[in-house]
């Protein structure tokens, strides 16, 4: 083998996928069952994984010459397929928004997240507004998510350094901390509540949340 050829990055020698078919009924329910054996998902969640499959036969076929006007009612009529099937998971109970909500939910409180960004992330994904207000933690565990999110961001009773001694970088710190938890959609109550806790306390009532 000369030099060039040693220098010569080595070619990609799989052929693109061909299009084929648009996605059947089947084949999009065979692809809904793969999704849910490794993830959970709501009704809207795995209706746009499975019209996202839609989406990209249609840029294939589009790739190998398809006319618009050929794709365009076969992409559709896939689409309606893709909502079908994410029914039918529902109505089998593969598919469960409210049991998707709590769960995610619960999780999240852990990791520090407030109602407020649970609450939109849950709307992200597709939950109905009433099942993830059903869904959010008590009013009451605001304050431990806001604990869990002062270790995350080493601030308040978790502070990996002492307040400063200076009374104005002492309130400088303090507000930083304070904007930090507001960011993370924590109201000034509960913020303030979380900075001025004891370490040993918050410590105990992270180790009571963990254990929930």
């Amino acid at each position: 083998m000369d030099q060039d050829s040693k220098r010569r990055p080595k070619r990609d020698r799989r052929a693109p996928r061909p299009a084929g078919p648009p996605p059947s009924e089947a084949a999009l329910r065979e692809a809904a069952l793969a999704h849910l054996a490794r993830f959970a998902a709501t009704e809207v969640g795995l209706r746009r994984v499975l019209q996202r499959r839609v989406d990209r036969w249609a840029r294939r076929a589009e790739v190998e010459g398809a006319a618009p006007e050929a794709i365009a009612p076969q992409a559709a009529a896939a689409r309606a397929a893709a909502a079908a099937v994410a029914r039918a998971m529902v109505a089998a109970g593969a598919v469960d928004d409210a049991a998707f909500a709590e769960s995610r939910a619960r999780r999240l409180a852990r990791a520090g997240r407030s109602r407020r960004a649970i609450a939109a992330h849950l709307g992200a994904k597709g939950v109905a507004t009433e099942t993830a207000a059903a869904a959010l933690p008590e009013a009451e565990a605001e304050l431990d998510a806001a604990l869990a999110q002062c270790r995350r961001r080493r601030i308040g009773p978790f502070a990996s350094e002492p307040p400063p001694e200076d009374p104005l970088a002492a309130r400088a710190a303090r507000m930083r901390a304070l904007a930090a938890l507001a960011r993370a959609g924590f109201g000034r109550e509960v913020a303030e509540a979380a900075l001025s806790m004891d370490t040993a306390a918050a410590e105990e009532r992270l180790i009571v949340l963990r254990q929930g």
